[in-house]
């Protein structure tokens, strides 16, 4: 089996603007990836004159706030470090368990890599943590320089939406059959690497080389 890969461009961010960016990219590249029938919802980003779909399930808006919280952790124990965060579809084959291997083997078909490097600031001193769903920053008045920063990130951001509705539209033939299964996506997994650990450059590799079984980086 062919697994994609797709490197989406790398976004420079700031801290208070992962969240909204994250969200807007998983989701997207969720819902073109949605089994069946779902329950569009647009969302308006804060940020950003932007508008994105969400798939409408609570299970999974569940798994990628709780996969944000992880990376944004991750962010703030690795400062100034080039950040990524893979999703990842596959299949589930069921195979012969030997003392060595898991009966149970995952075949990739499609990596979606999303790469931040997330720009140090002094933090808003607001008391809200991270965990807060949008972490903004009501009290300073924006630079030149900042605004021409979140101008070319939301020209970034919509250039990546648009690269992954064309990436979904003609890459279909490495797509496997819908499974039998419960749920509105097909098997998906979500890691957490950054540039900090020694396997960052050679599990990209590794992962756009072959299609076994990633190390696990979350």
């Amino acid at each position: 089996m062919n697994c994609e890969v797709c490197q989406l461009k790398e976004l420079e961010v700031e801290h208070f603007q992962i969240r909204e960016v994250l969200r807007c990219i998983l989701h997207t590249i969720l819902f073109h990836r949605a089994l069946g029938l779902v329950k569009p919802k647009d969302i308006d980003l804060e940020l950003f004159d932007i508008t994105y779909v969400q798939c409408g399930d609570v299970e999974l808006e569940r798994k990628i706030e709780e996969k944000i919280d992880l990376f944004i952790d991750r962010v703030e124990k690795h400062p100034n470090k080039k950040n990524q965060i893979c999703l990842s579809f596959y299949e589930v084959k069921n195979r012969q368990a030997t003392w060595f291997t898991n009966k149970v083997e995952r075949l990739y078909w499609e990596q979606w890599y999303i790469n931040l490097y997330v720009v140090q600031h002094p933090k808003p001193q607001h008391g809200k943590s991270h965990h807060s769903k949008i972490l903004v920053d009501p009290g300073e008045s924006m630079s030149e320089e900042r605004t021409a920063r979140r101008a070319a990130l939301e020209s970034s951001l919509r250039e990546i939406l648009f690269h992954i509705i064309k990436f979904v539209n003609e890459k279909k033939d490495h797509v496997p059959p819908i499974p039998n299964l419960d749920g509105i996506s097909f098997p998906y997994e979500i890691t957490i690497s950054s540039s900090s650990d020694s396997a960052f450059g050679m599990d990209m590799l590794k992962r756009m080389l072959q299609t076994g079984h990633p190390t696990m980086l979350s």
